[in-house]
């Protein structure tokens, strides 16, 4: 083998060498677009539907003409606002109406105007307290009266949440009688707009 020969192998051999090394060097000069989804926002109107039960207690000044200790059906709607002034905390002001049906009384709607003030525990849970005054009227019958209580919201999509509440509630008629009468616990699902 000549000397010749022998340089041109180990010419070859060295090129090749480095331009294997320079094409590890290319770096892509448009990276990946990444993803973040927005989450949930809590913030801004809202409007849903509720389903659930109430307990009349013993006095039934609150629903006149209801039976002591008994239940009624409830289906209603709500449409309020929140507002984070403070982040994790919650404001809130909503207002609901209610049909509630009961085999053994007149049926009857409620209407409340509501504070609602709560944390954002979560991006997609909120543990909420609520309070309002309202009416629960019907044919002949009003009675002005409040609730107070609690409920828990969960986030399930980027604009539907959904939750449980549970209120206590009594009314104005001067007697003196219970400061909850009645206690109403609701499930329902709301689009946040």
């Amino acid at each position: 083998m000549s000397v010749r020969a022998l340089l041109a192998g180990a010419s070859i051999a060295i090129l090749g060498s480095v331009a294997a090394q320079a094409a590890d060097l290319i770096i892509p000069t448009t990276p990946e677009p990444i993803y973040e989804s927005a989450g949930f926002s809590w913030e801004g109107l809202y409007a849903g539907v509720r389903a659930g039960g109430q307990f009349i207690g013993t006095d039934v000044s609150l629903y006149a003409g209801s039976p002591a200790n008994s239940t009624a059906g409830v289906l209603g709607a709500s449409v309020g606002v929140n507002f984070l002034p403070v982040e994790p905390f919650l404001l809130g002001a909503e207002v609901t109406a209610d049909y509630i049906w009961n085999n053994a009384a007149p049926s009857t709607g409620e209407y409340f105007v509501n504070v609602r003030a709560g944390a954002v525990v979560t991006d997609s849970v909120l543990v909420y307290a609520i309070g309002g005054l309202g009416t629960n009227s019907r044919t002949g019958f009003n009675q002005g009266v409040y609730q107070l209580g609690g409920g828990v919201e969960l986030a399930v999509t980027d604009s539907v949440s959904v939750r449980g509440e549970v209120v206590g509630q009594g009314d104005f008629d001067g007697a003196s009688d219970s400061f909850f009468e009645a206690a109403k616990a609701t499930v329902g699902v709301a689009y946040h707009f």
